[in-house]
């Protein structure tokens, strides 16, 4: 083959691999305990790449949120952000108590086994990092990394009955405007963010109705929190110190959902996460930013010697 023959055939390949290297959404069909439901995913890099990030959202979120973070990655990583099922442009369940952490972990698994890759690193925030941990904690795990952002193996009655203050309700707002100023007040914890980011949110976090604009998440998800009162903390620790691959906790300063002393206590139990704490913000910290970007990148690319112990197992 001459020079420019190969030249011509490697600047094919490199505009079709660059081509491919955008984000792309995709769907994959999961069971539940009621029937079949479809998962919407979003994909960025390389789909052939086998380095795998999976990075899942929190409670009433959708995998939109992790654009930036994704983008940030994509070089290294083929960055996956599923939409949980009820969320952004997942199916809603007709059985709204199956809405469950079982059922998450499920829809995880089969998620996995639809990209053809034995083992995924992980950032979960809130929800996302608690399906995370049960996943990270099952015996022959695909979870090499994990990165729980703003949660931990005890999550406050305080800051449940927060949530449960405003997941399944069902306002309508009249202009995109509109829902960007609720989604800023409600959002006030997520720390600075820059009128770029706020609309990125809220363009993600709603979708148009016949007069104006709903949230893209089911109000059922909020069923389980108005039927009984919150009165005791979540813990699930037991998950937590069986964890045996890397772990990065992040959290807001101010945060209510992951108090400081159970953050702190993380490095001392299980596998002994690395501790990271931005000041100025609560729960959760949006992953936008890039020192926060920044701390992600060098925790997942960064060798230790758990890695080395995992190339055994």
């Amino acid at each position: 083959m001459s020079l420019p023959d190969f030249l011509r055939r490697f600047f094919r390949f490199a505009g079709r691999s660059r081509a491919a290297s955008g984000m792309r959404e995709r769907v994959v069909q999961c069971m539940g305990p009621h029937g079949l439901h479809h998962m919407a995913y979003t994909e960025w890099g390389d789909p052939d790449n086998p380095r795998v990030l999976l990075c899942v959202h929190g409670l009433t979120r959708n995998g939109r949120d992790f654009d930036m973070l994704a983008q940030a990655l994509s070089d290294e990583y083929r960055v996956v952000c599923p939409d949980v099922v009820g969320r952004g442009r997942s199916d809603w369940l007709g059985v709204k108590s199956d809405y469950t952490f079982p059922l998450y972990v499920s829809d995880m698994v089969t998620l996995i086994a639809r990209l053809g890759v034995l083992h995924v690193d992980w950032v979960g925030t809130s929800m996302g990092g608690v399906i995370g941990m049960l996943l990270a904690s099952q015996p022959h795990t695909p979870v090499r990394r994990l990165v729980l952002n703003d949660v931990g193996p005890r999550i406050t009655a305080e800051s449940l009955r927060r949530i449960g203050q405003y997941i399944g309700r069902a306002p309508v707002f009249p202009t995109l405007d509109a829902a960007e100023a609720y989604l800023r007040e409600i959002g006030a914890s997520y720390g600075p963010l820059t009128d770029e980011q706020w609309r990125h949110i809220a363009r993600y976090s709603v979708r148009p109705v016949e007069k104006g604009y709903a949230f893209v998440y089911d109000t059922g998800l909020g069923d389980p929190f108005h039927m009984l009162p919150i009165l005791l903390d979540v813990d699930v620790w037991n998950a937590f110190e069986r964890i045996r691959h890397p772990v990065l906790a992040i959290r807001g300063a101010e945060s209510d959902l992951l108090k400081r002393e159970t953050w702190q206590e993380m490095a001392r139990r299980g596998p002994k996460a690395k501790l990271v704490e931005f000041p100025g913000i609560g729960h959760a910290p949006m992953l936008m930013a890039e020192d926060q970007i920044a701390v992600i990148r060098d925790f997942l690319l960064k060798p230790s010697h758990k890695d080395a112990k995992a190339g055994h197992a």
